[in-house]
């Protein structure tokens, strides 16, 4: 039986993916106590890179918001691998941190990971409120214009 979350996110029409597999040498998340590092996500669909380019120059705001709602959706599909598919087992998302590859003098990053940060808070009720960082950068990893990571408390 789903629990709340995945009664949410079915609500919302979000279908969590299987988690992707790290591209390099490194893990996907990592427990240390009551809290899971998820390593950064980036947009991927159906095993498919999404939201390639640079914002302010190839993509507006708007875009890269939804392409951050994408990598949120990575980050929760990582959460429930470390909660053994129990996203009810999520106390709290504690902190999201946002990167966007934009052209210089580009100032709407926060309002660009609002996209992973409107669906923390929609996925987990009160407790995906989070802290928070968004900053801008001259380009990401193969290309992609949004990358988002988080570190969730679980019980």
């Amino acid at each position: 039986m789903p629990g709340t979350v995945d009664g949410r996110l079915k609500e919302l029409g979000i279908e969590i993916p299987t988690p992707a597999a790290p591209a390099a040498n490194y893990v996907p998340f990592v427990r240390s106590g009551n809290l899971v590092f998820v390593s950064g996500q980036v947009p991927v669909v159906a095993g498919k890179i999404e939201g390639i380019g640079t914002v302010g120059k190839d993509l507006t705001t708007q875009q890269a918001q939804a392409i951050a709602k994408i990598c949120a959706i990575n980050l929760i599909a990582q959460a429930k691998a470390a909660c053994d598919g129990d996203l009810d087992r999520v106390v709290r998302v504690v902190k999201l941190g946002g990167f966007v590859a934009c052209v210089d003098g580009y100032t709407e990053q926060p309002e660009v990971i609002n996209g992973a940060s409107d669906l923390m808070v929609a996925a987990f009720g009160d407790k995906g409120r989070h802290a928070r960082f968004a900053v801008g950068t001259n380009s990401l990893p193969r290309g992609v214009a949004v990358e988002v990571e988080a570190v969730f408390e679980v019980a």
